[in-house]
């Protein structure tokens, strides 16, 4: 019974490096999504740290799952294809138009929880440095850019 509850916990992964492997890109994922929740649960933004958190993990993954199934490239495109088309969906749900004024909100969270759905990509393709300076680039816009915008008076972006 112990045999068979271990062998099947570890189908796919045929040894401890791997197992190390996918840890690494799945804890990484985690990381990388919350800096860019963090900034979003400290801006008072409804998608916070646990929503990118969640996002970026499921994105790696799709991508770390298929790759140890051993999809082929263009069925692996494919999931990304899909991992692209159903964020945006659900960064759909964010976007509310407010008719009395005629402004537009969250745009910028819906384009937030696309980036990380990416950057969840990025680490499940084993690419965790180029997923990182996303990441920071995405935290300056993030951060950095509205702090400009306040002082200098202008519209502060959501």
């Amino acid at each position: 019974m112990t045999k068979t509850l271990f062998e099947e916990l570890t189908a796919g992964l045929p040894d401890w490096l791997e197992i190390e492997r996918i840890s690494l890109r799945l804890i990484a994922a985690l990381v990388l999504g919350g800096v860019i929740g963090w900034e979003r649960e400290r801006a008072g933004k409804a998608a916070g740290l646990r929503t990118h958190m969640l996002v970026s993990l499921a994105s790696a993954l799709f991508v770390v799952g298929g790759t140890a199934a051993g999809m082929s490239s263009a069925d692996l495109s494919r999931v990304i294809q899909g991992i692209a088309a159903g964020l945006g969906f659900l960064g759909a749900g964010t976007i509310m138009k407010h008719d009395r004024n005629m402004e537009i909100e969250g745009l910028t969270t819906a384009a937030g929880i696309w980036m990380t759905a990416a950057v969840g990509v990025t680490v499940g393709l084993g690419r965790i440095g180029l997923a990182a300076l996303a990441v920071l680039l995405g935290w300056v816009v993030l951060a950095l850019v509205n702090a400009l915008d306040r002082r200098s008076g202008g519209k502060v972006s959501e």
